[in-house]
C-alpha cells in the first residue's frame, strides 16, 4: 500500500511539474495579451501596447537610414562596424541573461530582432568592403578561423562574423546553464549586456573624433538613437526592470548627446568633405 501511495505521489508531482512548465511557457507567449485586463481603461491598454511595440521595433528603426545610405553610396566610410559588434555582444548577452533572470518579453524579442538586423547590416558592409579590398589589395581574404588578432572584426566574409558570435553565444549559454543558480554571475551577465549596449556609440564617437568629421555617418540614425534611448531609459524606470538597465540606459543617452555635439563641432569639416565627394 505504501508503495502505491509513493507512486501516486510521484505521478502527482510529475503532473504538477509538467503543468508548471506548460503554464510558464504558455504564459510567456501570451504575456502581451494580459495588457487587455478588463479593469484597465482602453487608453491605458493602448498606451501599454504602443510602448511595448515601440520597445520591440524601435531599436531596429535607427539602422534603416544607415543601411540605405551604405547601399546607395556603396561605401562604408564614416560608419564603424564595431557598432554592430557592440550591439551583437550586448543583445546576445541579454538573451543569455534572460535564462537566469526572466525580464520582460518585449525586451527579449527586441534583442532577437536586433541581432538579425545587425547581421543584415554586416552582410551589406562586408559585401561593399570586400569589393574594395579585392580591387585595391588583390590579396587573399581574412577569416575568423585564421585567428589573426590584427584583422579581428575586419574579416572579408560574412560567415566569419556569424561564427564568432555563435562561439560567444555557445560559451555564454554553457556557463549560464551551470551557474544559473549563482546570483552574482547572473547579475554580472546582465550588467555586461546593458553596459556593452551603452557603449555602442563609443566606436562611432572615436571614429568621428579621429576623422574630425561626421561624413558618412547617418544623422537620422543618431537622432533616432537618442530618441529611442530616452524612451527606452524611461521605460526601464517606469517598468521596474533590473537596476543595471536604467543605469546603463542613462549612460547610453549621454554618449548619444556627445555624438550629436560632434555633428555641430565638426560641421565645417563635414561640409568640406561633402563638397569634395559630390563635385
Amino acid at each position: 500500500m505504501s508503495e502505491i501511495k509513493d507512486n501516486m505521489k510521484e505521478s502527482i508531482e510529475a503532473t504538477a511539474a509538467t503543468k508548471y512548465d506548460f503554464d510558464f511557457w504558455s504564459g510567456l507567449i501570451v504575456q502581451w495579451a494580459n495588457i487587455f485586463d478588463e479593469n484597465s481603461p482602453p487608453l491605458v491598454q493602448l498606451l501599454t501596447l504602443g510602448s511595448e511595440m515601440a520597445m520591440v521595433f524601435g531599436g531596429v528603426v535607427p539602422y534603416v537610414p544607415q543601411y540605405l545610405q551604405i547601399k546607395s553610396k556603396q561605401t562604408t566610410q564614416g560608419f564603424s562596424l564595431y557598432v554592430c559588434l557592440a550591439l551583437l555582444m550586448a543583445n546576445t548577452l541579454r538573451i543569455i541573461f534572460w535564462f537566469g533572470n526572466h525580464f520582460e518579453t518585449p525586451l527579449l524579442i527586441q534583442s532577437i530582432l536586433m541581432n538579425i538586423t545587425m547581421f543584415a547590416l554586416i552582410h551589406l558592409c562586408v559585401t561593399v568592403n570586400t569589393k574594395e579590398f579585392l580591387v585595391a589589395e588583390k590579396k587573399k581574404g581574412h577569416y575568423f578561423t585564421d585567428f589573426e588578432p590584427d584583422h579581428f572584426w575586419q574579416w572579408t566574409d560574412f560567415t566569419s562574423y556569424v561564427e564568432f558570435i555563435m562561439c560567444i553565444a555557445a560559451m555564454g549559454s554553457m556557463l549560464m546553464y551551470f551557474l544559473v543558480d549563482y546570483s552574482p554571475f547572473v547579475e554580472t551577465v546582465g550588467f555586461m549586456a546593458v553596459f556593452t549596449e551603452a557603449m555602442l556609440g563609443v566606436p562611432q564617437f572615436y571614429r568621428n573624433f579621429k576623422n574630425k568629421s561626421t561624413y558618412g555617418m547617418s544623422l537620422p540614425m543618431v537622432l533616432m538613437w537618442t530618441c529611442g534611448d530616452v524612451f527606452k531609459t524611461s521605460y526601464f524606470y517606469l517598468r521596474n526592470t533590473p537596476p543595471q538597465f536604467f543605469i546603463c540606459g542613462s549612460l547610453q543617452v549621454t554618449v548619444d548627446l556627445m555624438i550629436l555635439g560632434q555633428v555641430w563641432m565638426y560641421r565645417l569639416n563635414t561640409e568640406k568633405r561633402l563638397r569634395i565627394y559630390h563635385y
